[in-house]
């Protein structure tokens, strides 16, 4: 695992302000880093929501209540991306990952409402054709095997034949748009944060690297 470094502070944290939203901790993230945000590509759909989607950021406080249901996704596939979640980033069960994205989803363009979906469903289609059982009912050995598989990057992605080739380019693809929204989501949460460093005593100038750098520990155990 890579060697966790800790975050520049940029100013100390007034009593009645040590709690912050994760609206307040994106701005003054995204102010000291330059406008950029390391932990997703500025090409990647999440990073335009985060960078600029204040009312939607202020919604997010909200999640994590009892009688919470998703706005865009569906039971099934909330369920996917919870289990999908957890394996690539450890604790986004509990930073309610698959909740935030679910809100951000519900705001965000079609043409990535579609994309995300279609990777969701390309993924858990690809579990389930290997394992024969949905990607959540998985052991933690064939889930890591799995994403595992996914997360290598094809030698020549570009290839236009058939076979395993464009099809491993594919799901490449399809891994790195996951564990794009997921990353995302995770490290701008007060869980993913305090992994960083933070202990609400203090806002930072930037994020390291992120601990998780290809998205999978080697034991999730």
């Amino acid at each position: 695992m890579a060697e966790k470094n800790y975050l520049s502070v940029i100013s100390g944290a007034t009593a009645e302000n040590t709690r912050l939203t994760r609206r307040k901790m994106i701005q003054r993230l995204l102010a000291g880093a330059g406008a950029a945000w390391p932990l997703a590509a500025s090409s990647h759909p999440i990073y335009e929501l985060l960078r600029s989607n204040d009312a939607i950021l202020d919604e997010a406080e909200q999640l994590g209540t009892a009688n919470w249901k998703p706005i865009f996704l569906s039971s099934q596939q909330n369920e996917a991306l919870m289990a999908f979640a957890e394996s690539i980033v450890p604790g986004s069960r509990r930073a309610h990952v698959s909740q935030f994205i679910d809100l951000l989803l519900s705001v965000d363009k079609r043409e990535n409402q579609q994309k995300f979906a279609e990777s969701l469903s390309a993924m858990a289609a690809e579990a389930q054709k290997r394992f024969d059982k949905p990607f959540p009912a998985l052991d933690e050995g064939q889930k890591n095997a799995f994403l595992t598989d996914a997360s290598a990057k094809p030698d020549k992605p570009e290839s236009s034949g058939t076979g395993a080739a464009p099809k491993q380019s594919t799901l490449y693809g399809h891994f790195e748009n996951l564990k794009g929204w997921i990353s995302g989501a995770y490290y701008s949460s007060e869980v993913g944060m305090c992994e960083l460093g933070w202990t609400g005593d203090y806002a930072f100038a930037a994020f390291p690297g992120c601990a998780h750098p290809e998205g999978i520990t080697e034991d999730n155990s």
